[in-house]
């Protein structure tokens, strides 16, 4: 104890831990004491019929499955994003990083109006595909769109402190000894990029499943066809039926805990198997 106040930055350790123990517990443990709270009020069966209902299960499938497209999508062409935004110099690099942040910064209704504006049959990229009849807004292919429009910073952002941290001397000593270009990134630079890219896809999948906002202007909101679960949680809560609100609720925060402790895990695996095979 002695040797964390000695070594401390920030004087007064026992005040500075009960602040971070209080903050802890007032942003993240309350809210989800209080939806076990709430949702004791409703019975075991209660339950199951809730969440095991036709159309909520049909709004996971489309959360899900539009989730995982857009966390699929981004970690592709985010990686591509981080490795052009850190391997080159070209005009107007600043302000390509700078748009990157650019779904932290706008609302997220703003997002959904104006896409479902642009990917509508009359706008300006959905008619161009309306005459052969593919139908963007208002349909799965509309939300996945939306979701990678706010998704793509998680994993760009986690991608490229990677990307700057990786000395090019051995990609260099690769392509002296004969390594084709392929074998360079399959052998050198994905292994270590892949801790990063399953956290930030793990992050953008945890984000994507909760996305309300940016979603529901372009979703279309049809019960078995376009219909997210956050909408179905709204629709519950507008009828005042807040136990089965919090019951969808909890089967969407044990998915997100399930992602991201099966994500640490890959990581430290990962990690495990690259130690492994530097020593």
């Amino acid at each position: 104890m002695s040797r964390i106040k000695s070594n401390s930055i920030i004087p007064g350790f026992n005040l500075s831990m009960g602040i971070t123990i209080f903050y802890i517990s007032f942003i993240i443990l309350l809210p989800l004491i209080s939806i076990a709270v709430v949702t004791s009020g409703i019975t075991w069966q209660g339950f199951l019929d809730t969440v095991l209902d036709s159309r909520i299960m049909a709004g996971y499938k489309v959360s899900f499955f539009c989730s995982f497209i857009a966390a699929a999508v981004n970690c592709l062409f985010g990686t591509m994003l981080a490795w052009v935004l850190v391997r080159y110099e070209f005009p107007g690099k600043g302000i390509i990083d700078g748009l990157i942040e650019l779904p932290f910064a706008i609302p997220t209704a703003v997002a959904g109006i104006s896409l479902a504006s642009l990917y509508s049959p009359t706008g300006f990229i959905g008619q161009i595909f309306d005459p052969f009849g593919i139908k963007i807004a208002y349909s799965q292919i509309g939300i996945t769109i939306a979701l990678i429009f706010v998704t793509i910073p998680f994993v760009v952002r986690t991608v490229e402190p990677v990307l700057k941290n990786m000395d090019p001397v051995f990609e260099e000593a690769a392509y002296t000894l004969g390594a084709s270009r392929f074998m360079i990134f399959r052998q050198i630079i994905l292994p270590e990029l892949v801790p990063s890219l399953l956290l930030g896809g793990g992050l953008a999948f945890a984000r994507a499943i909760g996305e309300y906002g940016s979603v529901i202007f372009i979703a279309g909101n049809m019960p078995y066809k376009s219909e997210i679960v956050p909408l179905l949680i709204m629709v519950k809560l507008q009828q005042f039926n807040y136990a089965e609100a919090t019951s969808i609720a909890i089967i969407m925060l044990l998915f997100s805990f399930l992602i991201m402790f099966a994500i640490n895990s890959l990581q430290v695996y990962q990690q495990r198997i690259v130690q492994g095979g530097t020593k």
